[in-house]
């Protein structure tokens, strides 16, 4: 039976943050850019980024993506990012995937969302996972493809939970095994990758919260674009494997094609600065205040780029998350942190 390939959608999101290298004129570009002067930055990084500097390529990349400075122009963008990614910037070559694979270049975005998949992107990752279930663009790899939607989906991307449900129908018990097993060495690889980057993965424990190594971008204007996305996952073909065991047994029936579901609302863009923080809650017992963290990071997009903070009140330590440029910035944040479940305030410093 031939599989149908209905496309969904998911957004791309609040894009990266801009690279904040130790180079002198880059941070330059990035502290004016953050003060909204994004021509002085466009400014600081043009010339860097012709002399080959990866970093100010990427952040020229995101310029003209977001249209700040300079006219919004994805193909533009695109020979920033793949300039970068040559150099081996990895921000830059997840951003090139994704943005070829929004534009139509499925097949030539394939090796940088597979890359990008193995570094822990959840987009790529789910995208990447549905080619292999269906054989599309890559080799059929059950495994493999249940291993990167069972990421994927941890790290709160709704339309790779409902594609993972899909997937139990199909995939044998046996295999899925196997991918929970992959995905966990994936997990291990990628807090791996992120120790030698030097940035500490999120569920780590600490000794003290680690400032924000790069300075965010604001949500760009209009909406983010919408990227078409992997297909819901259909019945698999005739040649598709099949344990021997499972022959006993009807295939299922076909399921109607799914929905995607809507991308979660994904935390504000954090603030260089700010005197407003949100407090999560208050604990006798410092690692739950950090347990706590590690599990909001999970559900609530876009948190991890702002710094915890762990606050001690006598023998009570508060959580709180920061800094923020305003209350409303400060109550969009609570919101999303509200709608994963858990309690939110607002405090201003």
């Amino acid at each position: 039976m031939d599989m149908k390939r209905i496309w969904g959608a998911v957004a791309l999101g609040t894009v990266l943050g801009m690279a904040l290298p130790a180079l002198a004129d880059v941070k330059a570009g990035v502290d004016a850019w953050q003060q909204g002067d994004y021509g002085k930055a466009i400014g600081e990084w043009r010339p860097l980024a012709n002399a080959g500097d990866a970093d100010a390529q990427f952040n020229l990349g995101q310029a003209y993506k977001l249209g700040r400075g300079v006219p919004a122009d994805l193909s533009t963008a695109m020979d920033w990012y793949r300039k970068a990614s040559a150099q081996g910037h990895a921000r830059a070559e997840d951003n090139l995937g994704l943005l070829m694979f929004q534009q139509g270049d499925r097949a030539g975005a394939m090796p940088y969302l597979q890359r990008a998949a193995t570094r822990g992107e959840p987009r790529a990752q789910y995208i990447v996972g549905t080619a292999m279930f269906n054989g599309d663009m890559v080799g059929k790899d059950w495994v493999r493809a249940y291993a990167l939607m069972t990421r994927a989906s941890a790290s709160g991307l709704p339309q790779a939970s409902s594609s993972l449900q899909q997937m139990d129908k199909y995939i044998p018990e046996a295999q899925r095994k196997q991918g929970l097993a992959l995905a966990a060495n994936l997990e291990a690889d990628e807090k791996k990758n992120a120790m030698a980057a030097n940035i500490t993965p999120v569920d780590a424990p600490r000794a003290a919260p680690s400032p924000v190594r790069s300075a965010a971008v604001p949500a760009s204007t209009p909406a983010p674009t919408v990227l078409a996305a992997a297909p819901p996952l259909p019945p698999p073909t005739k040649t598709a494997p099949q344990p021997a065991a499972s022959k006993a047994s009807p295939a299922p029936a076909k399921p109607a094609p799914i929905k995607a579901a809507p991308v979660p609302a994904r935390a504000p863009a954090p603030a260089a600065s700010g005197n407003w923080r949100v407090q999560l809650g208050a604990f006798g017992d410092e690692a739950r205040a950090r347990a706590l963290w590690s599990q909001l990071n999970r559900k609530v997009n876009g948190l991890s780029n702002y710094q915890p903070y762990l606050v001690k009140a006598g023998t009570v330590t508060r959580l709180q998350a920061g800094p923020i440029a305003s209350s409303a910035d400060a109550a969009r944040l609570c919101n999303s942190i509200k709608a994963a479940g858990s309690d939110c305030m607002p405090k201003k410093m």
